[in-house]
């Protein structure tokens, strides 16, 4: 394996499907790995049909995923797949990881990562087992400047947080899209397919797991107003939550507001978030990714840049151009890939490896399905805060 690219297997992602052909970009970005399996479709006679168009060897376009997972045990342990990228719709991620991992492979899975918090544990039991690597390609994590914000608050350069304030603002479901058969509309606000949570799910996944990952605060309570705007919509498409924040077995300290909305017209993928803290404050967008603004209690504004030299380790080791010229989504992705790589190369497994290598693993997955259920919970009660502690 050292000598050679990792050889990986995809599930989903066929012909049309647009978050497919992201994750293959990223994963061979570096050139470590390649794709030489998959079953690109739920349908079979589509999943061979994008195989073939992708130039999958016949004896590896696999019309069903346990077909591929039978038909890669069965090859030489040089020449199956080291690892599988899950990227179907939200409710084949749980059947599908789990059999890959207790087959024994590697799994890279989208988020969310299932539908329930059963499910959500009975995964992360599998890979505790199992001792494999598990990544869950909550991108934005990858971005260079996210993890210089990561590192700045870890080494107490904001001092203790106070409040924390994360918005994820789309504007693409401000009408019935789903009703004119698009099909990223349709099953993302479909129940059956995309989960209890419709915009909380989506991207409010995302804003909860960014928020995570930079403070290293979880959310320990929360007190959420889930609306559908949209005439007949069955799912959320705009929420707005505040939250209790604290370190994993701590009491809260900290507090912060969540909003996700798909509904916002005039917004493309307005993800940002602002960390404030008893000395400084930072900022930090995704449509500008390759800042982060720094604001010291009683000093001048800094920005500081992606690629140069006075950033952390973590995100030089992110960086691939020099500063000034624009890298963002893709290159995030890649990040995730490469840091799992990492570790599996490494030998390392189990959810431990994802702290060790610096990726969003299993326990991210699980606590952010956790949160969408407390979520879900907390907007149909009356109370005002719904405990919503993740317990590993």
């Amino acid at each position: 394996m050292a000598n050679r690219p990792l050889n990986l297997g995809m599930v989903g992602g066929g012909t049309g499907a647009f978050i497919g052909a992201v994750h293959r970009t990223a994963a061979c970005l570096d050139g470590g790995a390649r794709f030489v399996a998959g079953c690109l479709s739920s349908t079979p006679d589509r999943a061979l049909a994008s195989g073939k168009a992708l130039g999958f060897d016949d004896r590896r376009n696999y019309p069903t995923w346990k077909a591929m997972v039978d038909g890669e045990k069965s090859l030489p342990a040089g020449e199956r797949i080291d690892a599988v990228c899950i990227v179907t719709p939200n409710h084949v991620h749980h059947e599908v990881a789990l059999g890959f991992v207790q087959a024994g492979f590697h799994v890279v899975c989208d988020k969310p990562l299932v539908h329930t918090t059963a499910q959500a544990r009975q995964l992360l039991d599998a890979v505790r087992a199992a001792r494999t690597v598990f990544a869950v390609t909550y991108n934005y994590s990858g971005y260079p400047m996210v993890k210089q914000a990561r590192a700045m608050v870890r080494a107490g350069d904001v001092g203790a947080v106070r409040k924390v304030v994360v918005e994820y603002n789309q504007g693409w479901l401000a009408g019935k899209l789903e009703a004119t058969g698009q099909k990223q509309a349709d099953w993302r606000t479909d129940p059956a397919r995309s989960g209890a949570g419709g915009a909380i799910g989506d991207i409010g996944s995302h804003a909860e797991q960014l928020l995570s990952y930079i403070t290293g605060l979880e959310v320990s309570e929360i007190c959420a107003d889930l609306t559908s705007f949209v005439p007949g919509r069955r799912l959320d498409d705009d929420a707005n939550l505040l939250l209790r924040l604290a370190a994993p077995g701590k009491p809260a300290a900290a507090r912060g507001v969540l909003i996700a909305s798909q509904i916002e017209i005039g917004h493309e993928n307005d993800l940002r978030i602002r960390v404030h803290g008893e000395k400084a404050s930072l900022d930090w967008r995704q449509e500008e990714p390759n800042y982060l603004v720094l604001r010291p209690d009683g000093e001048p504004e800094r920005i500081l840049r992606r690629g140069n030299g006075y950033l952390c380790d973590a995100a030089k080791r992110a960086t691939r151009i020099p500063p000034g010229h624009p890298e963002a989504f893709i290159e995030a992705f890649a990040n995730v890939y490469a840091n799992a790589f990492a570790a599996i190369r490494a030998g390392s497994g189990g959810p431990q490896a994802a702290d060790e290598f610096d990726f969003p693993g299993v326990i991210d997955g699980a606590r952010g399905v956790h949160f969408i259920e407390k979520t879900v919970e907390s907007s149909a009660s009356d109370r005002k805060w719904t405990p919503a502690a993740f317990s590993r």
